[in-house]
């Protein structure tokens, strides 16, 4: 039997799951997944299962960190006064900045 069937606990992953989203919804799943370092299955199964997601610091994680307060930085810069934001940018900056407080280290003070 392949490793990769196989959860961290050993179970034998053989049952397939599917669903349909739209393109905004997996974008948005997208984000929250890089912003993990987890594969999306294992992502998905944590939600869905109410488990705990603990990101740990790696190059992946800052990298992506990296790339998402770039794509915020330009769609905040797009805002001119009087219109309102897109709740996914607010969604997506209150992620970055969780994602943040979880890396940043359990004795410094929260960023955000």
């Amino acid at each position: 039997m392949s490793q990769k069937a196989r959860d961290e606990r050993g179970r034998w992953r053989n049952k397939t799951v599917a669903f349909r989203m739209s393109e905004e919804e997996n974008r948005i799943l997208d984000t929250k997944v890089s912003l993990t370092g987890l594969t999306k299955q294992d992502y998905i199964i944590r939600q869905l299962l109410g488990w705990r997601i603990e990101v740990q610091a790696n190059p992946r994680i800052y990298k992506a960190l990296r790339n998402q307060m770039k794509e915020i930085l330009e769609q905040l810069c797009r805002i001119t006064a009087g219109e309102t934001i897109d709740p996914d940018l607010v969604e997506t900056i209150w992620l970055v900045a969780d994602t943040l407080n979880e890396v940043k280290g359990k004795d410094e003070e929260e960023i955000f």
